[in-house]
């Protein structure tokens, strides 16, 4: 009998637990990409010897330290932190300096908000102590709940529910007849990242806009609320930032410069990034009220959440007052950069970074990825004062004011920009850490090599490695296409939402994105009770995790710092960018069938609205129809990229298999062109309506946010009809992709033997 697909996973899950011995971590084993012959010995050596200076206590004791008290930018702890961060690397070796920058962080002074009809209510705005969580009642020093990078506002109006408040549920709405125009609109977390949800309110005429955590999302219907259980109570509510980020991160008044106290500045009036419309973030106790005094049609199925009540869409009868005014203050940003020197590419530098500043407490976001990162420190600062020292540079970062929006990893990226294009090999970052699943997201040009490093990490759980962890998980899940065609997982593409995106996206340096998780209730995000006590309790107790993402990480600072020749490998690039390139052809074929098919509908008097039958709406206007797109020059391109791909694996594995060396200085050669391939995948030009987004195949998507869009000139230029910049972004595709494909070229010219 065939089994069910699901059914036939499990059973082959437990295959992978029984038959690997749980609980006795497997030896590695097998070369490791640029360290030939004998050199992979010596590295394996190397990285059980940093297994070994790992210590779970250590990063107990960090975490409670740094999460005693809240550390927002520009608080006392805030400082405090940075520097009992720097003492630590100075203390473990590292050349270290504190960097700082002036930027614009508003913090509020007025939040209000009133029902004033068709009853009356005041919000609470208030998450409560509790005498489970120790840290809960540091009032004094705990900023409120509020929106950063709101615009002030004082206003008043009818209350408009639009589910995530994304670009598609306000075409439902008018579909409905439904128009946000002078109204205040009600959003729920998720669905996109929260800038998109003011921002497209603001589009369409709103005049101010709530966002709450809905419980069927982030609340009772994950599971038991806290203190009970890790997730959201109903009080609980998300801070976070909501600048128009996708247009540029970092402080608002200083885009493209380091916000040094020199800099140049906008007027505030003129920050581009700043919200339009005043926002204010709320629990769903003070959201359920709001919500039960809406009338008019009941919501979709799809939009209603966990609440015990008939979702209704409003306007009214419910008005609101909204009024919210903030300091508009610059602060320090306090980055720590700490450098071990390279013994002999030292202008080569492999980027580590973690940010340490929180919206409160944070021991989760972001220290929890902290730890991990002082214990890859401590642990490599050991090995150098035995007298190894790593080929490259190491450098070691933890960034201030990443919270409200990438800020201090920004600042000190356009600041250093001319020197990072020369220098930097690649960006390795992580952020929070639970149980679970290793997550791994990138640049493609590393996925060979991010998969290798998790084939030789233990998971602590079922002792086999966290590469086979991941892959019976997902074929649990029923994935289909889990591995590439070399038995590597497909890595993820970034986007936004954490420091990455000035590396990999504005400076052209390759980039990594690694942690845990799946298996620790969430429920803290940005709140008062994102503390050390829910965290030992609900995510990480033991700090096992934490262990196995500084083995994962370290491992990937370690080979990296210290390979022969840099592992770059670009037939998966080829593979995934072939992918993307199948998948923007599919799109606008799809979108020629659609509006073909819409456009009979209207032409017949037969167009079918998904709303409610008993009520008159106007169909939609015809669609233009879409033209013929000419996509030859990427495919042509991408055909010449394949064939430049495979020309240099076949020259490297050849190079390896012979036993022949590269001199020091074509080594280094090699290297300077390997690591500024990424640097071939920019336009100086950047994306169409926001230049500080160079990269041409990865950035964040200008309506989703932190969720990337890959092949991002093309892909929006087609999603917004714009068919003229269409077939422009092709054509800059197409260079981009000959370009890559040259540098390669360059590559493997110096690892073929000479001829005769």
């Amino acid at each position: 009998m065939r089994l069910p697909l699901r059914a036939a996973t499990l059973i082959l899950l437990g295959v992978l637990v029984v038959t690997i011995p749980i609980g006795h971590p497997r030896a590695a084993e097998g070369p490791i990409t640029g360290f030939p012959g004998a050199q992979t010995d010596v590295q394996r050596e190397l990285e059980a010897r940093f297994d070994a200076g790992l210590n779970p206590d250590d990063l107990r004791t960090w975490m409670e330290h740094l999460s005693s008290r809240p550390h927002h930018v520009g608080s006392p702890f805030g400082r405090e932190v940075a520097e009992f961060i720097a003492e630590r690397f100075r203390e473990w070796g590292y050349e270290t300096a504190v960097e700082t920058y002036q930027v614009l962080f508003p913090t509020p002074r007025v939040r209000r908000l009133e029902m004033v009809a068709p009853t009356r209510f005041t919000a609470a705005l208030e998450e409560p102590s509790l005498s489970e969580d120790r840290t809960s009642d540091q009032k004094d020093e705990q900023l409120p709940s509020y929106n950063a990078y709101s615009i002030d506002g004082d206003v008043t109006g009818e209350l408009v529910y639009v589910n995530y408040g994304v670009p598609a549920d306000y075409e439902e709405l008018e579909r409905r007849g439904i128009d946000v125009a002078g109204k205040i609109v009600i959003a729920r977390y998720g669905g996109s990242w929260r800038g998109i949800k003011p921002k497209v309110a603001a589009e369409r005429g709103a005049i101010g806009c709530l966002i709450y955590s809905d419980p069927r999302d982030d609340g009772y219907g994950r599971g038991d609320v806290y203190p009970d259980g890790p997730y959201r109570r109903a009080d609980g509510a998300q801070r976070g930032s909501v600048a128009d980020m996708p247009l540029f991160p970092g402080d608002p008044l200083t885009p493209n410069v380091g916000a040094t106290e020199a800099a140049v500045r906008l007027d505030l009036d003129e920050a581009p990034t700043l919200t339009k419309i005043p926002v204010l973030p709320i629990s769903y106790a003070d959201a359920e009220p709001l919500l039960a005094a809406l009338g008019g049609p009941v919501a979709p199925g799809n939009w209603r959440g966990g609440l015990p009540l008939t979702y209704h869409l409003g306007p009214g009868p419910a008005q609101v007052h909204l009024e919210v005014a903030f300091n508009w203050d610059l602060e320090p940003a306090y980055n720590v950069i700490a450098r071990l020197e390279g013994r002999e590419r030292a202008d080569q530098w492999v980027l580590r970074g973690n940010h340490h500043d929180a919206w409160v407490n944070g021991a989760a976001d972001p220290i929890s990825g902290m730890v991990v990162l002082m214990a890859e420190a401590k642990a490599i600062g050991a090995l150098a004062r035995t007298g190894w020292r790593p080929r490259r540079t190491i450098v070691f970062t933890a960034w201030d004011a990443e919270e409200p929006g990438l800020i201090g990893s920004t600042e000190w990226g356009e600041h250093h920009a001319d020197e990072l294009r020369e220098r930097a090999v690649a960006y390795i970052n992580t952020d929070g850490n639970g149980r679970g699943f290793l997550n791994m997201s990138g640049s493609h040009t590393l996925q060979r090599f991010i998969n290798e490093v998790a084939r030789d990490v233990t998971d602590p759980q079922t002792g086999v490695s966290v590469f086979d962890r991941r892959h019976a998980r997902r074929l649990a899940n029923g994935a289909t296409e889990d591995l590439a065609a070399t038995g590597d997982h497909r890595i993820n593409a970034l986007g936004s939402g954490s420091d990455y995106t000035p590396f990999l996206q504005h400076l052209g340096i390759a980039s990594l994105n690694l942690g845990f998780g799946g298996e620790s209730g969430g429920g803290s995000y940005h709140s008062i009770f994102d503390s050390f006590d829910h965290y030992t309790r609900f995510i990480d107790p033991t700090f096992e995790y934490g262990i196995a993402l500084a083995q994962t990480a370290g491992r990937a600072v370690l080979r990296l710092a210290d390979a022969e020749l840099l592992p770059w490998d670009f037939t998966a690039f080829e593979a995934t960018v072939g992918r993307y390139a199948d998948e923007v052809i599919a799109l606008t074929d799809d979108m020629r069938e659609e509006t073909e098919r819409q456009n009979r509908l209207l032409h017949d008097g037969r167009f079918e609205l998904a709303a409610d039958p008993t009520k008159t709406y106007a169909p939609p206007d015809a669609e233009d129809p879409v033209p013929h797109l000419n996509f030859a020059p990427v495919r042509n391109a991408l055909v010449g990229l394949a064939a430049s791909a495979q020309a240099h694996d076949v020259a490297r594995r050849a190079l390896v298999a012979g036993g022949d060396r590269l001199s020091t200085d074509q080594a280094r050669e090699v290297d300077k062109i390997l690591f500024r391939t990424e640097r071939a995948m920019t336009h100086p030009d950047g994306l169409p309506g926001r230049s500080w987004f160079v990269h041409q195949i990865y950035a964040p998507g200008f309506y989703t946010g932190y969720g990337v869009k890959t092949l991002p000139g093309v892909r929006e230029a087609i999603e917004e009809r714009a068919w003229e910049e269409a077939q422009r972004q092709i054509a800059r595709l197409a260079d981009t992709i000959r370009q890559v494909a040259s540098e390669v070229d360059r590559a493997t010219q110096f690892l073929e033997p000479a001829g005769p």
